[in-house]
Parts: structure tokens; C-alpha cells; sequence
């Protein structure tokens, strides 16, 4: 144990100017055995400070390392468990009880005794030492006197010293005079003992001798001893008044500590007003402009643009924990919601007024445009509304139920303003179609609200007929307009594209102006997406825009652009009826303008797709383009139809079929139209019912027809559908195109024989008969000997056509096919040429049998 106290005072306490008086080996109690050591210490410094340390043994190697120290001031009380019988065991309680095993039990009591020592003397609190034997306690006090405590600690502290460098010399010079000292060490202690007997022998008489000099001692270490009590009698005073001080000192640092909270508390309160000072503290010239700011001048906008965005910030504050239950802060708060729905009314009036007043001052600008096919410019009250936008924003997020007010009562005051100018300009477009205010009333034109109310007659006088109906339609229309044929289909197709495309390039810049001034004066946000028709729930008639959102709850994004449609629907209601009441026009005039709407609105739908998808202005032209679409598949069919009801004349020869003329005229009408357009599949997929039926048609006619040979129909009408096809490059009708010039090749052919066999009737006769044998499997050789085939046969046959005759025959039967074809066609020449050739072939061929 003496060499572990040893290595502890010098590895771990002396570094520290600490001395090590007292080592107890223990253990925790009823745990697993770890061993440690609690050492008792003092520092070498004044003042004294006395600690218990733990010292355990580190598991890296064979070292020792300082684990926890208590000061002995904090330790209440020592248990030694048992004060009669021997135990091991003992507590410590600190800040918490800490129990202990010893070793050994007279460690225990050493280590507890020298506790007692340092207690006695260092420390004015006295530890409470219980089941601690009094004979323990009592070892190292002498009756009474003080001493025992010093003279005990000083025993302790000199119990273990270490040699000089003279002793660890002198031990040496004794060693090597023993040689044997290593290998027999018994000997060598003897002889130690012995010398050590000699020298206490020596001292003893040393000491006996010098007996004055102890006497002298004694009186100057009892002088020492009173001198020292005096020193402790001055020390304990010395400490009575310091401990009056630190109580005065203590009270001083309890007042300073209370000044500093204090101190901190005003600091936090002045923050905290500062804060409600600045951010809830509204300038006395926002106030009056929210009360009486000018809110028709640009500057007074202005005023009250900045004050109301102030007001705003004050109320949108975030308050801190606490504030609200603040009296002032209320009274504040119910102030700016004074503040705020005052201003939000006056703002809400005034607007309103704007808005009466736009719709007086611009129907007085619609007599401007009643006689131009041009519609009224919003963009000046546009431009004055949105000065007020910033304020519009304000009254969004501050007071829903008010910009609702508001949104509906501008969709109320210009739908109507939108719908006298729409409806007035949509009247000059149908007169500009019709040429005068008393056609326009042929028509169906009646009033400034521009409904057709034609009567059937009407419509079947413009409907689309055969060529000999278009005659009379053209007729009639010059009666009407004092105008050629051609100047009507070419003029007054024109003039109705131009006047389309105009009305078509009126509507949309406006509703695109009218879609953007929404967005910015009543700040909703446009987004792309597809197309999308008004969803159940929305009121197109001005009422709640949407079931879905409370009132007075702002809308999220997507509503907010449901929210631009169904406006734009309620101001612009009347713009779907009006075009499909124009378009229905149009097709009265005539159904070949379907052509020319299909391709100018699918033009104006792709544009407004490429813009925005979602928009009013292209949602509402693809409704408009369904309508032109559907006419434009009626007028496929009436062609159709009217192929089909087609009647010829049993008199007078056929010629070129109507319908066939009509759909020359129709293709290449829609190819000039049709150049560059986005809906060309739409006109490839009318071209190829339109050419079916008049394939089907033509044979019908043909198969009908008692005056023109079948031939002849078929021939002429094929040739003439092949030139047309020939002549567009129609590339979805390169298959029909090849089609129609085989049935023109057949049926020529077909005819061109047919007509040869009936000049040379007999001979023809003869040598069929003569082909009948040599097919049959005579030898041509021996068809001469059959009666009916001999030489003499075929002389008189031959006799039966001179040549005389033959030339007449010939002569008949180009004037019999000049009475059959007609002259539109000019294939007289071709066919005759065909015949000639064909009869050459014949004379041939009967040579070769002759």
C-alpha cells in the first residue's frame, strides 16, 4: 500500500500541489468488484482546500488517472455501518449517497479517522460521524489538548518519506560492505537490527546526557503552543468579522443581481413597445388619405395605393406571445378594421361609379363606328382603370366579399356595354354580306339584334343545286343585285371572305385586351393548360362564380383561372349566338362560303391555341368551329344528295353531267381556298366521298340514259373528270385519277367497237363465224370447205359492200357519232381517229383469214 500511495503522490497529487495524507482500497457496493481508490487530499497552498479524490486504475495500461473529486465541505455524513463489530462497508453522502466496500477494515477506519482529523481542524461545519466507534475517534486526541489533531496530521503526513540522495548513498556503501545482502538476505537484517540496537543504544545515552537541552526544549515548544493558541483566539475573531462581511457581501450581490433583472426587464420592455411602436404605428397622412384621399386624380391614387399597403402591413403583423391581451394593441387593431372597411366601402363605391360612367361615355362614341365594320377601343378606359389595380390587389387580400361585389357588378355594366357594340357591329357585317339595309331584310335581317329570321323560301332560293338550278339561282340573285353570274360567284365570295376574316380580326384583339385587363386589374393569374368547357356549378349569367369557394375567401390559382373564363363568358355572352347567326348567313348566300369560314376560323382557333389554350377566345371559336365544320359536311352531302336526285332529259343527248361541272367548280374552289390551310384534311376527306359519288352517279346516269349510248356517258364524263384531276394535282386523288382514265379507256374503246360493227354488219357476222370454227378446233385450212364458209359465201357478202357503200357507212356513222357527243368535251376528233384506226385493224384481221 505504501508504494501505491508512493506512485499516487508523485504521478497524480504532487503536479497538482496537492499531498495525499490518507489511501482506503474499496469497491462499489453489491456491484461487480472494480477496485479504486479514495484518497483524502490537501493543497499546499493557502487557503487549505481538503478533497476526497477517486482514483482508479486506468484499462489502457498500468497507470493511475484522477476520476472525481469532492470537496470535504460537501460532504454531510460518514457511515461506518457498525461501530462494535468489524465491517468492511461505510457511505459517503455528498451531493447522493455513495457506498463503499474497503478492502480491509482497519483501511476503513484509518482512511474515516484521518476524515476526522481534517474535519477538526479545517473545517467550522462538523461532519456527522455515525456508527463510528468513539475509542476510534478518540486515538489521536490526548486529553484535551489541540496538539493531537497537528501532531496526529503531521504523523500522517510523515508517515512515508522519501530517501535523500546522502541516505540512498549510505545504504549503498552498507550493501556493498554486505556482499551477501542480495543472497541471503536474513543475514543482512540481522546485522541491520543489530547496528539498529547500537545506534538506539547510542541515542538513548545521547539523549540522557543532553537532558537540559530537552527541558529547554520543552519550555520553548510550551511558549510555542500558548503563542499558538493565542494565534487561533485572534484567527477565530479574525473570521467572525469576515463572516459579518460576507454576509454584507452576499446581500450586495443580491441586490446587484436583482438590479441587473430588473435592468434586463426594462431593456425587454422598452423592445417589445419599440416593436408595437414601429410596426403597428400608421403615419397621420395614411390616415387621411384613407379617410379623404382623392381617388380620381393619379396622384391622390397614389396616396392611397401607399397608405393602404401600410394599413396593411400594421394589421398583417405578426404579434409576439402576449400582445394581443395588451389593451392598446386591441384598441389599435379595431381601429385599422375601422380604417380598412371604411376606405374599402369608399373605393368600392367609387369604382362603381367608373364603371357607369365607362358604359355612358363609350355608347357615346357607338354611332362613330355603326357605318365601319370596326369595333369601339377600350384601351383608354382600360389604361384609367388600371391605375387602381395596386388598390384592387389590396381590397382582394383585405376584403373578398367587396372585390366579389366588384367583379360582378363590371361583368353586369359591360357585358351590357359589349353587347349593344357586338350586336351593332355584327348587323353592319350581315348588311356589308347582303349589299343594302333592304337585301339585308330579304335575308332575315331585322333590328340591331341581327337574329335571322328568314323564311324557307328564302333558304331554298340560295341553296346549292345542280348546274341548270344554279342558272336560276344566279338569275335571281341578278334580278336582286343587278349582277353578272361570275361577278356573283367570284365578287360576292370575296367580298364575304374579306368581311369574315375582318370581323374574325375585330373580335380577337379586343377579347385578348379584355382577358389581359382582367388578369391585371383584378389580379387573378393565367396559366396554360388544355381547353376546358364550364364546369357544373358556374352561374355564366352573373351569379356566384363558383360553388366551391366560401365567400370571402380568396380563390387558389386553378380557380382563379376559372375564375377568367367564366368573366370573359358573362362579358362576351352574346359573341357565340352572333357568329353562329353570321356563319348561318353566309351559308344562305351561298353553301360554297362554308369553304372559305372552315378555313379562316380553324386559322384564327390555331392562332388563339398557340396563345392560350384555355382561353374564352379559343374555347369560344372551337364551339364556333364545330358549327362551320358541320355546315361545311352539309354542304358535302347536299352535293351529294343532289347528284343523287339529278335528272336528265330524254330529248336532248347528255353531255357533261351537272354534277360533274359542279364538282370542277367546287375543287377548284377549295383549292385556292384550301392553299396553306391547317384544316386540309378535312377537304381530302370531302374530296374522296365527293368523287365516289359522282363515280356512282355517272354510271347511274349512264345505265339511265335512252338518247346518249351508255358508252358515250361514261367516255365523256371520265375524260372530263380526268382532265379536272389532272389539271389541280389533287395528291389524295391520284388513285381516282388513274381510275377515271381507265373507265375513259375502256369506254372508248367500247364504243369505237361497238359503232364499227354496224357498217360492215354481214362480213363482220361472216368472220365471227369463221373464228367460232377455228376456235372450235378446225384447221383454218378446212373452214373453206364448210358450206357456210366457203369462197363463195364470202364473195357475196363482200359484193354487199362496195366500196361506194362502205364510204357512205363510214360517212353515216361520223355524223351518227358527231349527233352523240357534245361539243363541251371536243372529243369528236379522238374518237373518230380511234375508229379509224380500229377499222384499218379489222380490215386486217379479215385479210389474214380471206
Amino acid at each position: 500500500m505504501t508504494a501505491i500511495k508512493h506512485a499516487l503522490q508523485r504521478d497524480i497529487f504532487t503536479p497538482n500541489d496537492e499531498r495525499l495524507l490518507s489511501i482506503v482500497n474499496v469497491c462499489k457496493a453489491g456491484k461487480k468488484k472494480k477496485n479504486c481508490f479514495l484518497c483524502a487530499t490537501v493543497t499546499t497552498e493557502r487557503p487549505v482546500q481538503v478533497k476526497v479524490v477517486k482514483v482508479k486504475k486506468s484499462d489502457k495500461g498500468d497507470f493511475y488517472k484522477r476520476q472525481i473529486a469532492w470537496a470535504l465541505r460537501d460532504l454531510a455524513v460518514v457511515d461506518a455501518k457498525d461501530a462494535i463489530k468489524e465491517n468492511p462497508e461505510f457511505d459517503l453522502h455528498f451531493e447522493k449517497i455513495y457506498k463503499w466496500v474497503a478492502s480491509s477494515t482497519a483501511e476503513k477506519n484509518a482512511f474515516i479517522s484521518c476524515i476526522w482529523k481534517l474535519n477538526q481542524r479545517y473545517l467550522r461545519k462538523k461532519i456527522d460521524f455515525v456508527n463510528v466507534s468513539s475509542q476510534l475517534l478518540e486515538e489521536s486526541v490526548p486529553s484535551g489538548e489541540n496538539q493531537s489533531v497537528t501532531g496526529g496530521d503531521e504523523e500522517a503526513v510523515d508517515e512515508y518519506q522519501e530517501l535523500n540522495a546522502r541516505e540512498e548513498q549510505d545504504i549503498e556503501i552498507m550493501m556493498e560492505g554486505c556482499e551477501y545482502a542480495i543472497s541471503n538476505a536474513e543475514a543482512f537484517a540481522e546485522r541491520l537490527s543489530r547496528e539498529l540496537q547500537v545506534l538506539d543504544g547510542a541515542n538513548i545515552q545521547s539523549i540522557m546526557a543532553s537532558e537540559k537541552q530537552v527541558n529547554i526544549l520543552m519550555k520553548l515548544l510550551d511558549e510555542a503552543l500558548k503563542e499558538v493558541d493565542q494565534i487561533e483566539l485572534k484567527l477565530s475573531s479574525y473570521e467572525e468579522m469576515l463572516q459579518s462581511v460576507k454576509e454584507q457581501m452576499d446581500q450586495i450581490s443580491e441586490s446587484n443581481h436583482l438590479i441587473h433583472l430588473s435592468n434586463t426587464n426594462n431593456v425587454k420592455l422598452l423592445s417589445e413597445i419599440e416593436f408595437l411602436v414601429n410596426h403597428m404605428d400608421l403615419a397621420k397622412g395614411h390616415i387621411k388619405a384613407l379617410q379623404e384621399g382623392d381617388l380620381s386624380s393619379s396622384r391622390g391614387i397614389e396616396a392611397c395605393t401607399n397608405a393602404a399597403d401600410a394599413l396593411l402591413q400594421c394589421m398583417n403583423v405578426a404579434l409576439r406571445p402576449g400582445h394581443d391581451m395588451l389593451l392598446a394593441v386591441e384598441q389599435q387593431q379595431q381601429r385599422f378594421s375601422d380604417l380598412r372597411e371604411n376606405f374599402a366601402r369608399r373605393l368600392a363605391s367609387h369604382l362603381n361609379n367608373v364603371f357607369v360612367q365607362q358604359g355612358h361615355d363609350q355608347s357615346s362614341t357607338l354611332a362613330q363606328h355603326s357605318v365601319e365594320l370596326t369595333l369601339p377601343n377600350h384601351h383608354p378606359f382600360h389604361r384609367d382603370l388600371l391605375r387602381y389595380a395596386k388598390l384592387m390587389e389590396w381590397l382582394k387580400s383585405t376584403d373578398y366579399r367587396k372585390y366579389e361585389g366588384l367583379t360582378k357588378n363590371y361583368m353586369d355594366y359591360l357585358s351590357r356595354l359589349y353587347e349593344r357594340e357586338i350586336k351593332d357591329f355584327f348587323e353592319v357585317a350581315k348588311i356589308k354580306m347582303t349589299g343594302t339595309t333592304k337585301e339585308s331584310k330579304k335575308f332575315g335581317l331585322h333590328g340591331s339584334s341581327g337574329k335571322l329570321t328568314g323564311s324557307t323560301s328564302s333558304l331554298n332560293k340560295l341553296s346549292v343545286q345542280s348546274s341548270g338550278n344554279r342558272r336560276s339561282q344566279s338569275s335571281s340573285l341578278l334580278d336582286m343585285g343587278n349582277m353578272s353570274a361570275s361577278d356573283l360567284d367570284v365578287a360576292d365570295r370575296t367580298k364575304f371572305d374579306k368581311i369574315f376574316e375582318q370581323v374574325l380580326s375585330e373580335l380577337e384583339p379586343l377579347c385578348l385586351a379584355e382577358q389581359d385587363f382582367i388578369s391585371k386589374f383584378f389580379k387573378l393569374q393565367q396559366h396554360q393548360s388544355m381547353p376546358g368547357t364550364v364546369t357544373e356549378g358556374e352561374d355564366t349569367d352573373g351569379g356566384t362564380l363558383s360553388r366551391q369557394h366560401n365567400a370571402g375567401t380568396p380563390l387558389p390559382v386553378s380557380s382563379e383561372k376559372d375564375m377568367i373564363r367564366q368573366m370573359m363568358i358573362k362579358i362576351f355572352r352574346c359573341i357565340e349566338p352572333e357568329l353562329n347567326n353570321l356563319i348561318a348567313l353566309g351559308d344562305k348566300i351561298d353553301s360554297f362560303n362554308s369553304l372559305y369560314m372552315l378555313v379562316k376560323m380553324s386559322h384564327h382557333v390555331w392562332t388563339a391555341q398557340n396563345v392560350d389554350p384555355a382561353s374564352f377566345l379559343s374555347t369560344t371559336l372551337g364551339n364556333v368551329l364545330v358549327t362551320v365544320k358541320r355546315n361545311f359536311d352539309k354542304c358535302i352531302s347536299n352535293q351529294i344528295r343532289q347528284m343523287e336526285e339529278v335528272k336528265i332529259s330524254k330529248k336532248s343527248k347528255v353531255g357533261i353531267l351537272p354534277f360533274v361541272a359542279e364538282f370542277e367548280e367546287f375543287a377548284g374552289l377549295a383549292e385556292s381556298i384550301f392553299k396553306n390551310a391547317e384544316r386540309r384534311g378535312d377537304l381530302d376527306k370531302a374530296y374522296t366521298k365527293l368523287i365516289r359519288g359522282v363515280f356512282v352517279n355517272v354510271e347511274k346516269v349512264a345505265n339511265e340514259s335512252q338518247k346518249t349510248p351508255r358508252d358515250v356517258v361514261m367516255m365523256e364524263n371520265f375524260h372530263h373528270i380526268f382532265a379536272t384531276l389532272s389539271r389541280l394535282k389533287i395528291s389524295c386523288l391520284e388513285a381516282e385519277k388513274k381510275e377515271a382514265k381507265q373507265k375513259y379507256t375502256d369506254h372508248l374503246q367500247s364504243y369505237v367497237i361497238y359503232s364499227l360493227g354496224q357498217p360492215l354488219e354481214k362480213l363482220n357476222h361472216f368472220f365471227e363465224g369463221v373464228e367460232a370454227r377455228v376456235a372450235q378446233g378446225i384447221r383454218e385450212e378446212e373452214v373453206s370447205y364448210q358450206l357456210a364458209f366457203n369462197k363463195q359465201e364470202l364473195r357475196k357478202v363482200i359484193k354487199e359492200y362496195p366500196g361506194k357503200e362502205v364510204k357512205k357507212g363510214l360517212d353515216n356513222l361520223y355524223k351518227k357519232v358527231d349527233k352523240h357527243l357534245c361539243e363541251e368535251e371536243n372529243l369528236l376528233q379522238v374518237v373518230w381517229h380511234s375508229m379509224q384506226d380500229e377499222f384499218i385493224r379489222q380490215y386486217k384481221h379479215f385479210e389474214e383469214f380471206a
